[in-house]
């Protein structure tokens, strides 16, 4: 299927997991894919390695927290490819830790990355897309529709996440803009993001992995491709009548 065929694509936390899986996913559906981050060695390798299989991706660095960072990927990717037809909001951070021990740094800095990320994201969006259209998909996650003890400011960012997309969709369609805004809700995911809070809990791990893969009806954790196609659905025309919408892939969790 070559769905994006002539699309171009900008994948925010695109050196690995779910990023990167979209960002190869839509390339090989034809369009051409700007995969950013703010670790530049792991995203120069991880698009190297697209690149080899004769997928048409570039790099370039974004940290989702400036504002002028945006502006500069956004004019960069109109200046090269005189449009922008899909924005996917991956990038992200989160810790296990309760409220009681969540200090002030780890909320802001969660806070900054996954909700003031996604809201420069989406505004730079919109600006591109508000002439021709386009789709806007960010990822939050079932910690917007579940509670996770051990996830206070994650829960509460992936919340603004889904709201923030709602808002924003409801405001694009009202004004005639032929932009869709979406948001994917994906379940627990192997990636390194999971693996490394999980690490962080130290000899609880172990037992946090078992409780949480028991309440997946399916058993297990998702893989970054088993999110990536669905995100493919919402940036492509099959999903046209999708606005402010949420996509929950868990595995059966939040049905449990």
């Amino acid at each position: 299927m070559k769905r994006f065929e002539g699309k171009v694509a900008v994948v925010t936390g695109a050196s690995r997991g779910i990023g990167l899986a979209t960002a190869k996913r839509l390339a090989q559906e034809g369009a051409t894919v700007v995969a950013t981050d703010i670790a530049n060695e792991d995203l120069d390798a991880a698009v190297a390695a697209l690149v080899t299989e004769g997928l048409s991706v570039k790099a370039a660095t974004l940290d989702v927290t400036r504002r002028d960072q945006w502006s500069e990927v956004i004019t960069d990717v109109q200046d090269a490819h005189g449009r922008l037809d899909i924005l996917v909001n991956n990038a992200g951070t989160g810790d296990f830790v309760d409220i009681e021990a969540t200090t002030p740094e780890q909320w802001r800095r969660v806070t900054s990355v996954n909700l003031e990320g996604t809201f420069f994201g989406t505004q730079a969006g919109i600006a591109a897309m508000k002439e021709n259209g386009g789709a806007i998909i960010n990822v939050a996650s079932i910690a917007a529709n579940v509670a996770e003890p051990l996830l206070a400011a994650y829960c509460a960012t992936k919340g603004g996440v889904r709201q923030l997309t709602m808002a924003a969709a409801v405001d694009c369609a009202r004004k005639g803009y032929k932009i869709r805004i979406n948001s994917i809700h994906p379940g627990y995911t192997n990636t390194k993001l999971v693996h490394d809070a999980l690490a962080s809990l130290g000899d609880k791990a172990a037992e946090f992995a078992e409780a949480a893969t028991k309440a997946i009806p399916v058993g297990r954790l998702a893989e970054p491709d088993e999110i990536a196609g669905p995100i493919a659905f919402l940036a492509s025309d099959d999903a046209a009548y999708m606005v402010g919408s949420e996509l929950v892939v868990d595995g059966g969790f939040i049905a449990a």
